[in-house]
């Protein structure tokens, strides 16, 4: 196990056994661990990542493939962009989501409000800057 996968493992564990809270990196932030199923391999996947409360829709959230800046977009993105679904734990709850992908002048409407709330997000454009622009996906609860 990576390094990665051994933070991510951590961060899984202790998100489900405090309802949704987690310490350390992400302590005090909204925290969702994303389902999605690699679209080469097939496999499941459980991915914590920050999210964003819709203001006007209590059924969408969004998430930002920011990878910490780093120069490519984090595989969760494109499996969950093609797949067009996936399912999200948030708190307590856990539920199937369809995805889209705001652009234009909405992504950054919504990346910016991101960056307002947790200014981290405004140094990760930065090291992307000319490299990428750091996608955004709305996550929209399926009620099926």
């Amino acid at each position: 196990m990576s390094d990665h996968d051994d933070w991510n493992a951590k961060t899984i564990a202790e998100f489900r056994a405090n309802k949704g809270k987690v310490g350390g990196y992400f302590e005090g932030a909204p925290l969702v661990l994303l389902h999605h199923r690699g679209r080469k391999s097939g496999a499941e996947h459980v991915t914590p990542v920050m999210y964003l409360a819709d203001d006007t829709d209590p059924d969408t959230v969004y998430v930002f493939a920011s990878k910490a800046g780093a120069p490519t977009n984090p595989g969760w993105y494109y499996n969950l962009r093609d797949a067009g679904s996936g399912a999200v734990e948030i708190g307590e709850e856990h539920y199937p989501v369809t995805v889209t992908e705001p652009l234009g002048a909405d992504r950054d409407r919504i990346y910016a409000e991101q960056v307002s709330r947790y200014p981290g997000f405004g140094d990760y454009e930065v090291k992307t800057e000319g490299v990428r622009t750091i996608p955004v996906l709305a996550l929209h609860r399926r009620r099926d």
